[in-house]
């Protein structure tokens, strides 16, 4: 039977998921994926579908849709920034579709969208209660989305920038919330990583970079994993990369916190859309290239994959733990958030593998990593399996080998 992870969904409904999925994971992810933190998803699912509602409304989109109307029509019928404000009002504009408040009518170059009834005004309040209730490490997420929230309209409108809303310094404090292990709705993508980490490294060990390492909190899940798995003496160096400096001084203090005396660690500056050796990493010298979504915002995903090529030694892994995207344009709730990014949003574009911005389907990173030269690409869980029968679920982590 086909479970789908909707917003809405009662606890039952987490459970019967639970249940769908614990037949498609490996034992290893089961824990982790448990139906408590499904129950988390599908709420937090409700909460962002309520936000979004309300920026469309605050926004004028109930309005501007009376009439079947293109996102690119709605955009210049209500004034709005066409070049930042296109990408999350068409996403927005298929949310609101898919949950039934708006009608999607045509497909590509013709699709329009239309308001069909009056659209229904939903507290987005009780469903963070709820939160609450059954499991609080997830309000750092809640409360992030919320802040967004507020900002959002403006933002359509051109009166302000998307980094600035999103990571203006007073804003730091909501970031190392939710980019911790503490949050569980974030923290299923380190433990997917890491979970793959310790099953794909190599048991030579050698040197690990991981590329975006944001706040630390995927490393230390990987290095707590390798540690309990008793091979965390086989990491000759751990490269921590970042390349905003507030974030690396951030992982920095986390990671030499947790571990005295780390003579293996290395914290340092790394742009993935410039070339690796000009930033010191020689070619050859790593044995695994790891990152927990980052690499979807390069901007050129084709060349960064090359640079990450580059630096494996022969038989060297990439292992990324992403969003993957179930189908083609598929909304993910993370993107309410993200897509206020310029780089999430408008990466450069390929015709077969990056079609636009935002998060990858499983066969477009598959193709995006074979075309830059790497073979064995595999997914951990089997996402192209589990998608067929939880159309929703999209923590995965991608593993690749460089040939010898």
């Amino acid at each position: 039977m086909r479970s789908r992870l909707a917003s809405g969904a009662t606890a039952a409904d987490a459970t019967a998921a639970a249940a769908a999925l614990r037949e498609l994971l490996p034992p290893s992810l089961q824990p982790v994926i448990s139906a408590s933190f499904i129950r988390s998803h599908l709420l937090y699912e409700e909460f962002v579908d309520r936000l979004a509602l309300r920026v469309a409304r605050e926004t004028g989109l109930e309005a501007a849709t009376r009439k079947p109307a293109s996102a690119q029509e709605v955009v210049a019928g209500l004034g709005l920034e066409a070049r930042c404000a296109l990408v999350p009002l068409d996403w927005i504009l298929r949310r609101l579709a898919a949950k039934g408040t708006l009608e999607e009518v045509g497909a590509g170059a013709d699709r329009r969208f239309r308001s069909h009834t009056t659209w229904p005004v939903l507290d987005p309040e009780p469903v963070r209660e709820a939160q609450l209730r059954h499991d609080p490490s997830s309000l750092p997420s809640y409360t992030l989305a919320g802040t967004v929230a507020q900002d959002y309209p403006a933002f359509l409108r051109g009166e302000a920038a998307g980094e600035e809303v999103l990571f203006s310094p007073r804003r730091l404090r909501l970031w190392v919330d939710y980019f911790s292990n503490d949050n569980g709705l974030y923290a299923i993508s380190n433990h997917v990583g890491a979970v793959a980490v310790a099953e794909w490294l190599p048991r030579v060990g050698g040197v690990i970079l991981e590329v975006g390492g944001g706040l630390g909190s995927g490393a230390l899940a990987l290095l707590d994993r390798l540690e309990a798995a008793g091979r965390l003496g086989e990491v000759r160096e751990y490269r921590f990369t970042e390349l905003v400096q507030a974030f690396l001084r951030r992982g920095q203090q986390t990671l030499q916190g947790r571990y005295r005396d780390p003579s293996w660690l290395q914290f340092v500056v790394l742009d993935m859309n410039r070339s690796f050796a000009e930033q010191g990493v020689r070619p050859s010298s790593l044995s695994t290239v790891y990152a927990v979504n980052a690499l979807h915002v390069a901007h050129d995903l084709g060349f960064t994959l090359g640079e990450v090529r580059c630096a494996l030694e022969p038989g060297g892994q990439l292992i990324a733990s992403e969003c993957v995207r179930p189908h083609p344009w598929q909304t993910i709730y993370a993107e309410f958030i993200f897509n206020l990014m310029e780089t999430f949003r408008a990466p450069r574009l390929h015709p077969v593998y990056r079609p636009a911005g935002g998060f990858l389907t499983a066969e477009q990173w598959r193709g995006a990593i074979e075309a830059a030269g790497f073979a064995d690409v595999r997914f951990l869980p089997d996402i192209l399996r589990i998608r067929e029968e939880v159309p929703d679920f999209f923590a995965a982590a991608i593993g690749a080998t460089r040939p010898d």
